[in-house]
């Protein structure tokens, strides 16, 4: 089975705060997901997401002042609800402002990969696995994202997050 989040920035006034809608903007987005991952304006992860929230967990014990923005890049926002008459086949839904997409960028172009992964790795690389091809991927996800975030900041982007199943 097939899972993944989708993370895509847009101009917070072309986002309509219903999940019908919001769902629909998403879908269109996930059919063009690899243009628009070019473009840098989307990324998405399969089935890794929770493990490079918990990559980013460790930013706690290495500065007790980073409070929570650790928590922006992969679960920050607000969820959208379903409406009454919404399909509920429709993915969960999210929203980050722009204000948290700034923060989501500042941090994760301040944060250090190899500290965080100095933390964390014991917990990331599972009996059997390779530890280089799995840093190789965190660090993949991680470049993605600060570049993701840079630019969503930068335009002054919200950023919708979708998980497809």
């Amino acid at each position: 089975m097939s899972i993944h989040m989708h993370l895509r920035a847009v101009a917070e006034s072309e986002i309509r705060d219903d999940h019908t809608w919001l769902a629909a903007f998403m879908s269109e987005a996930w059919d063009n997901h690899p243009a628009e991952y070019a473009a840098g304006i989307a990324v998405s992860f399969d089935k890794v997401w929770g493990a490079v929230n918990d990559l980013y967990g460790a930013a706690d014990v290495l500065d007790a002042d980073a409070g929570e923005l650790w928590t922006l890049p992969i679960y920050g926002g607000r969820p959208v609800a379903h409406s009454a008459d919404a399909d509920p086949s429709n993915p969960p839904l999210g929203i980050l402002e722009p204000p948290g997409v700034s923060q989501a960028a500042g941090f994760l172009a301040s944060v250090s990969f190899d500290e965080l992964w100095n933390v964390a790795s014991a917990e990331l690389v599972w009996s059997g696995w390779d530890e280089a091809q799995v840093r190789q991927e965190f660090l993949d996800h991680h470049r993605d994202l600060q570049g993701f975030y840079g630019q969503a900041a930068t335009a002054g982007h919200a950023v919708v997050r979708a998980v497809w199943a």
